[in-house]
């Protein structure tokens, strides 16, 4: 793949700016930062970037009035994606390893931690533990945000690229049943403000996309 380009120097400032305010600035703080950031920032990826964090972010900004630890959620979003390989459930476990070892080192509490490694393995499914789960609802949301904002056909480009090594007829075939999954839920978004924003053009994206994929098998 050569259509990787590199994060522009002002999205990685401000993006450390937004790290440092939430984790302070300590050396372990700064560290993490910046592995973070060189994590995210990838070449293999093209959907899973640097942009897609700032998206999670500022969906994060959008929904925090519901989320019962706004800090927790916040610093899950910088990690869910921060181990990225293209191995479902995998990733979002090492993502998960990775909040354990380096928060307690910037100071994090070990119940803020904890939840943040929660909320990341929350990702691989996107499925919170209960009705009452207002983080994880918060963290998923944003996740999603991406199905039901500007952009849809540039996001689903960019993950065909990301599995580039699969087979036409075998993306067409799970990446239409990831879509059919979603689209079966009651709702697609767990707090109300998400819905009211998202759910609606979330849904035809997706039933839009559905019929090109069935039309090109």
């Amino acid at each position: 793949m050569t259509d990787h380009h590199p994060p522009s120097d002002a999205l990685v400032s401000r993006l450390t700016g937004d790290w440092l305010a939430l984790a302070g600035g300590s050396p372990a703080a700064r560290a993490a930062g910046a592995e973070l950031i060189a994590r995210w920032a990838e070449p293999h990826r093209r959907y899973h970037t640097l942009h897609h964090l700032a998206a999670v972010l500022a969906a994060v900004d959008d929904l925090a009035g519901e989320a019962a630890d706004p800090a927790a959620v916040r610093l899950a979003a910088w990690f869910h994606d921060a181990v990225y390989d293209g191995r479902p459930g995998w990733d979002e476990e090492r993502s998960a390893q990775l909040v354990q070892a380096r928060l307690p080192r910037c100071g994090v509490p070990p119940g803020r931690v904890a939840t943040a490694a929660r909320l990341v393995r929350l990702t691989a499914a996107h499925d919170t533990v209960a009705g009452d789960d207002r983080d994880g609802a918060v963290l998923c949301d944003a996740d999603l945000a991406v199905l039901g904002r500007p952009g849809y056909d540039a996001y689903a480009a960019d993950i065909r690229r990301e599995y580039a090594h699969v087979p036409d007829e075998l993306f067409r075939l799970g990446r239409s049943q990831v879509l059919r999954r979603l689209l079966a839920a009651p709702r697609l978004y767990r707090t109300d403000r998400a819905r009211e924003l998202w759910e609606e053009r979330a849904r035809a994206n997706m039933n839009a996309e559905l019929a090109r994929l069935d039309a090109a098998g």
